[in-house]
């Protein structure tokens, strides 16, 4: 049986109610499985040190879905995990993963996730992350996701994640190595407050002729909270980059863009935006004629700009 709160942060980053009676999954609480299953197209396999997952999902597969969410329920967890997707040629699988942290007491929790994916020929991949914590200890709650992405030729894997609260520190890594004609899209969306600080770090090769990549970031940062986004993208190809950071500042909150492009190919195009400032004054008095209060008007401007 799963606790309370098991089942309230599987909800919040799984979209997951209780153990799921069928399909592919991995539930991970404190360290430990919670509930394991494989399907017929997907074999997920203990690595034998016991530090994660190999995640196999057959060639052809077609609309199938895997969850992998990890939780902390404990203070003084410090847990690591190294999961590996190995996606078969052709196949079409959506990855449901996320982290939640639960942390009433006073000492640290930590989650380290380091997935690596390995996307075969005319694959498709739609990877969902989110990350919330919560609890009413004085336990910091850090998330530290790493993922690695080997696309090879023509095919898809689309990154969604999502952070929005309660995460005391967060230092994120993606990189990608792109095969020809082979595309990665990631994006983020990040709000932080109180004094929380957000690392996002994403370095992509542009390997094939065809490849292309969209880095996409949208963050929120509140309070005195300070946020760093850096994109590195190399064209070695005839290829295709877009690196986009859009930030709104409020209150003492601090954000930094630091986009780099370099083309190593003379058809190689790359693009880079970054643009930072505060909700615009305009927009608030709109919706304050419309009845809501300056608060009201705040959160509904965010959460637009985070949807």
């Amino acid at each position: 049986m799963l606790s309370d709160v098991v089942k309230h942060l599987l909800s919040e980053v799984a979209d997951l109610t209780d153990i799921p009676a069928v399909g592919a999954f991995n539930i991970r609480n404190n360290g430990k499985s919670e509930g394991r299953s494989s399907s017929e197209n997907i074999q997920i396999v203990p690595k034998e040190n016991g530090s994660g997952l190999d995640i196999y999902v057959k060639p052809h597969t077609e609309s199938e879905s895997v969850h992998i969410p990890a939780l902390i329920t404990e203070e003084g967890i410090d847990d690591l995990v190294y999961n590996d997707f190995h996606i078969g040629e052709g196949a079409d699988v959506t990855i449901i993963a996320g982290c939640g942290i639960h942390n009433c007491g006073s000492h640290a929790s930590v989650h380290t996730g380091i997935h690596r994916f390995y996307v075969g020929k005319d694959a498709r991949v739609k990877y969902i992350e989110k990350h919330i914590g919560e609890g009413d200890g004085m336990g910091e709650r850090i998330i530290n996701p790493e993922t690695y992405i080997e696309a090879e030729e023509n095919s898809y894997i689309e990154m969604d994640t999502m952070q929005t609260k309660g995460v005391d520190s967060t230092r994120r890594n993606s990189g990608a190595k792109i095969a020809g004609g082979a595309t990665v899209v990631i994006k983020e969306k990040i709000m932080t407050h109180g004094n929380q600080t957000a690392e996002t770090i994403f370095e992509v090769d542009l390997e094939g002729a065809g490849s292309s990549c969209k880095l996409i970031s949208r963050s929120v940062a509140r309070d005195k909270s300070r946020q760093v986004f850096c994109s590195k993208m190399y064209g070695n190809n005839a290829s295709y980059g877009h690196s986009e950071c859009d930030a709104i500042i409020m209150d003492e909150g601090i954000v930094t863009a630091e986009p780099t492009i370099t083309a190593n190919h003379v058809d190689a195009e790359l693009i880079h935006e970054a643009t930072i400032g505060k909700i615009a004054g305009d927009q608030l008095i709109k919706l304050m004629t419309l009845g809501l209060t300056e608060k009201q008007a705040e959160a509904q401007i965010i959460d637009g700009f985070l949807k």
